[in-house]
């Protein structure tokens, strides 16, 4: 008799320590505040830095378009929003392992470490030297060609994607790759980031609403996510308590049926 209530206090633990905990399945919690004394959080984001095997959109425009005709891609429509991903990679300027890009006429120009803004102005100042006059009126955009990230783990659809916007944060980054599964940590979030030096692992707690103070709460060009899963997925009970009491009560009655064939023997 003491054999099967034993049984039955180990399958209650199991029950009781592998459902996840609701409160480990939620984002945005205030923790360790009163709701009501939350302070305003403050989004921390500086200016991207170009980085090595970036893609540089790069159009130039001038009161004579077809003198800077050379500048931009053939059947160009102004539009940089329209373009796919190939499209950006065959029209764009890639910078090199240098930190270099080669412009038509200029020729080499390194941008490692500049941001957008700051390309443009160099550039600008570039084809004014060189090629015209303050008359022509030269205007040049510098935008990179999406933010390419590549997300795995426990996400509903990993890979990697390209979003067409000026910034993103890692909750939208993470929602456009299918959500973090049940089973996926949310708690310590990795993020892989690119630096000169080398590649650097950030940790980031999704379900702490404090994360949009971290700066690195916006995802940049080539970072990597990644969500490792829960201890509760390598155990096979379920995620929910429904799971779980169903694997139980299928354990349960499998062992109680070989006790009593064992008896009968």
């Amino acid at each position: 008799m003491k054999t099967p209530l034993v049984f039955i206090g180990f399958l209650l633990t199991l029950f009781l320590t592998s459902c996840i905990p609701y409160k480990d399945t939620l984002y945005y919690q205030n923790k360790g505040r009163a709701l009501d004394s939350l302070p305003m959080l403050q989004e921390q984001q500086k200016p991207y830095r170009v980085q090595i095997n970036d893609i540089l959109n790069i159009r130039v425009k001038a009161l004579d378009q077809d003198n800077v005709a050379i500048f931009n891609p053939v059947g160009d429509t102004g539009n940089l929003n329209a373009s796919s991903a190939e499209s950006a990679y065959m029209n764009g300027f890639t910078v090199d392992l240098h930190g270099n890009i080669r412009i038509p006429v200029l020729g080499e120009l390194n941008v490692l470490g500049y941001t957008a803004t700051e390309i443009q102005d160099m550039i600008e100042e570039q084809m004014l030297k060189q090629q015209f006059k303050e008359t022509a009126n030269i205007f040049v955009t510098v935008k990179l060609a999406g933010l390419r990230y590549t997300a795995s783990g426990e996400v509903g659809n990993p890979g990697t994607k390209v979003l067409y916007q000026e910034r993103a944060n890692i909750y939208e980054a993470i929602a456009n790759v299918g959500e973090i599964s049940d089973t996926g940590n949310k708690k310590d979030v990795l993020l892989i980031r690119q630096y000169p030096q080398g590649q650097q692992i950030h940790h980031l707690d999704l379900t702490d609403v404090n994360v949009m103070q971290s700066p690195y709460y916006y995802i940049q060009p080539n970072d990597m996510i990644y969500v490792k899963p829960l201890k509760q997925k390598s155990w096979g009970t379920g995620t929910t308590a429904k799971e779980t009491f169903s694997t139980l009560i299928s354990v349960f009655t499998f062992v109680t049926a070989t006790i009593l064939l064992i008896d009968r023997l």
